[in-house]
């Protein structure tokens, strides 16, 4: 079950957002009277398609993973004269620029409404407040304590913990200074800190808590409060409502106290004390152990924590009305742009590792999950991922679209086009360079899985 909605989440996300860049495509070439002869969604063989009265076929195909619109083209097949002037290859280098560009600007575009949305509806955050930090870490080094609450990052306003992510995210591997707005017990301030070419982990990189964060949690009673079928809290006895008061003799205080006992007793016996309906008893448990992406083998049971409710005073809301959400919609796209290319820089120099390329597999998990989590996840997942569609199409590389705008660029420049073996040798660099990343990316997604 879990794998059929997946993949019709993975579907749905892929579907609108080709849908949209390919319409960027078709909205543009029919403005420059460009025929355009199919808009597909998807590859492959049509499941089913119509056309409408311009003779367009709109077809929506059984491979889900991208889409095309296909023009009348003399490099293809022969055009009749009557529709010469319809074809791509007669129009001039600006309009095949402004064809080429417009599928990524409809992702930008998306996500500018999108996040204007979210801002129209508002959210609420959980507060950026400082739990723990760790001993030796940047963060202690510049003075963060426990219980602050940052507002900036290097001049930028932060209302949640993402955005205290993207922000160091962005600050990976260099020098020089790091900054933040805080507050503590109602007085702000601002603190400094060095850099120091600080890393993140090749493997699994975590800002906050390589940085030295950890967020703070309410306290949260160990009380179970879903049970996975076929676990090994279930193989055990354990039930729903259960409240774990210790392990192995001692006494368990929290939900994360219990976590971090669990996960560091992988394939161990384990003795837990539980309070069932006014009663005490023993169960024995061993934890299956799990492997993570960087390596690490932890203990996990298949066991869920009680719904709890976070404190009114550390819940953020954050709503705008029409025109305000505007800038802040320009703003969190921008954001999101900048970070795409930051994180294409550190890979490309090393800071960041390769194996944070994702493929279909993991976008597919993270679309599955942020439908289940609700309206506001799944809609900053689309932006976000939108906004990487469009970025990565506009990388001067041949077969995307910012490779096609180096080309049409050069002839508009030379008044000629390129030859056909220059063009033809971009191709096949390109085609490699595509197939490469596709390849890795999805090995990626099978180690991760």
């Amino acid at each position: 079950m879990q794998l059929i909605e997946t993949i019709l989440a993975l579907a749905l996300t892929l579907g609108i957002l080709v849908t949209l860049h390919e319409y960027g495509h078709f909205w543009v070439a029919r403005r420059c009277g460009v025929k355009v002869l199919r808009f597909s969604v998807g590859f492959g063989k049509p499941m089913f398609s119509w056309y409408d009265r311009h003779g367009t076929e709109f077809a929506i195909a059984a491979i889900p993973l991208g889409g095309y619109v296909k023009m009348l083209d003399e490099r293809e097949a022969p055009v009749p004269d009557h529709l010469k002037g319809q074809a791509f290859t007669s129009k001039p280098p600006s309009q095949r620029i402004a064809i080429a560009a417009a599928g990524p600007a409809a992702n930008f575009i998306f996500a500018v409404f999108a996040y204007w949305l979210l801002g129209i509806v508002g959210v609420t955050h959980v507060a950026p407040i400082v739990g723990q930090v760790g001993q030796g870490s940047i963060a202690e080094q510049m003075g963060l304590q426990e219980g602050m609450e940052i507002h900036g990052v290097d001049g930028y306003q932060v209302t949640s913990w993402r955005d205290v992510n993207m922000r160091l995210l962005e600050r990976a591997g260099e020098h020089g200074p790091v900054s933040m707005e805080v507050s503590d017990q109602g007085a702000k301030g601002s603190i400094t800190g060095e850099l120091g070419g600080w890393r993140l982990s090749n493997e699994a990189p975590n800002p906050l808590g390589e940085f030295g964060i950890t967020p703070w949690r309410p306290d949260v009673p160990p009380i179970l409060g879903q049970v996975v079928d076929s676990g090994r809290a279930m193989q055990a006895g354990l039930r729903p409502g259960d409240e774990i008061l210790a392990i192995d003799g001692e006494a368990i205080g929290s939900w994360f106290e219990l976590v971090e006992a669990v996960k560091a007793a992988p394939e161990e016996v384990l003795s837990l004390t539980i309070a069932r309906e006014g009663s005490e008893r023993t169960i024995q448990v061993r934890p299956e152990a799990k492997t993570l992406e960087n390596g690490e083998t932890i203990g996990f049971v298949g066991a869920g924590v009680e719904p709890f409710s976070w404190p009114e005073e550390v819940l953020r809301d954050v709503s705008y009305g029409p025109f305000s959400a505007i800038p802040n919609a320009l703003n969190e796209t921008w954001a999101d742009t900048r970070l795409t290319l930051v994180a294409i820089k550190k890979m490309v120099t090393g800071l960041l590792s390769p194996s944070n390329l994702s493929g279909p597999i993991t976008i597919a998990r993270v679309a599955e999950a942020s439908v289940s989590s609700g309206f506001e996840d799944f809609i900053r997942f689309l932006a976000y991922l939108s906004i990487s569609l469009g970025v990565l199409n506009l990388l001067p590389v041949p077969v995307l679209d910012g490779g096609h705008i180096v080309y049409y660029t050069i002839e508009a420049i030379r008044g000629k086009p390129l030859s056909e073996q220059a063009q033809l040798f971009g191709l096949r660099i390109g085609m490699t360079l595509i197939l490469t990343l596709m390849i890795f990316a999805l090995y990626n997604d099978l180690m991760r899985l």
